[in-house]
């Protein structure tokens, strides 16, 4: 039997919709019968669900349940924040140790593990962050020791993410030591890459205007490819994953000059 999702009962709407969106990618239909018994909530709360993910274009309501539609969509942040946060918190954690003390200038994109990173950073004096991630600055802005630099920009709901000419103009007139990417695929084919072509810009100006550049990617972004390219490997100082990658590709990208590190999460 394939592995299925197995979602706590009464879980919130953010991991209903995660859950049910991971079921239709493993099987291609969902139910609403079965989907309500296994979360352990009403029938009326799934077909909820399920009419808002018809509603964003995530799935395809039918009697009964829903179908899975036949494209490569974005999931929507809110939605992805506390899938495999465990993991997404290791990277974040590997992928600050090689972070020199002292004074920094660190951009970062928007994105559930570059959240983590985000965290993390908090933490640290001496230290401006440039993001164009509403998210990113919602962590950072009540934290008296780290200067944010936030850009202009137009707001993207699936991302958080400020796109565009305004966000493209401050992004492009900072000088940045490190920059922490957040990546939908990254693959030895297609570099880097993501679903917005308009995000794909601002977050290729990023990697341009650092020093060195750390990519944060679970392990399901390995291996990878969407339809906006970003970047190419050799623009990739480092890769910070988990364990669940792809050991091939992973060896493929090192391949290319990228130090590829893995990171396991603390056991309990």
């Amino acid at each position: 039997m394939s592995a299925e999702p197995s979602p706590t009962s009464s879980t919130h709407r953010p991991q209903r919709v995660a859950a049910i969106l991971d079921l239709l990618a493993l099987g291609g239909t969902v139910t609403v019968s079965d989907t309500a018994r296994s979360m352990g909530v009403s029938v009326a709360t799934i077909r909820r669900d399920l009419t808002l993910l018809d509603e964003q274009n995530l799935l395809t309501r039918v009697r009964g349940g829903a179908v899975g539609r036949d494209v490569d969509y974005e999931l929507p942040v809110r939605y992805r924040d506390n899938q495999g946060r465990a993991a997404k918190q290791a990277i974040a954690r590997m992928a600050l140790r090689c972070m020199s003390p002292g004074r920094h200038v660190v951009a970062i994109n928007g994105g559930t593990t570059t959240s983590e990173v985000a965290r993390l950073l908090a933490t640290r004096t001496e230290l401006t962050v440039v993001t164009n991630a509403l998210n990113i600055a919602s962590i950072l802005v009540n934290r008296p020791k780290v200067k944010l630099v936030v850009t202009g920009g137009v707001a993207r709901s699936n991302s958080y993410e400020l796109v565009g000419p305004w966000a493209e103009g401050t992004v492009g007139r900072v000088n940045v030591d490190t920059a922490f990417i957040g990546i939908d695929g990254i693959s030895t084919g297609a570099g880097l890459s993501t679903h917005d072509e308009v995000e794909a810009h601002i977050n290729a100006i990023m990697i341009g205007r650092a020093k060195r550049v750390v990519v944060v990617a679970d392990g399901s972004k390995i291996g990878r490819s969407h339809l906006a390219h970003v970047a190419d490997l050799e623009c990739v100082d480092e890769l910070v994953t988990d364990v669940s990658a792809d050991p091939e590709e992973l060896a493929a990208i090192a391949a290319h000059g990228v130090s590829v590190k893995i990171a396991e999460p603390i056991r309990r």
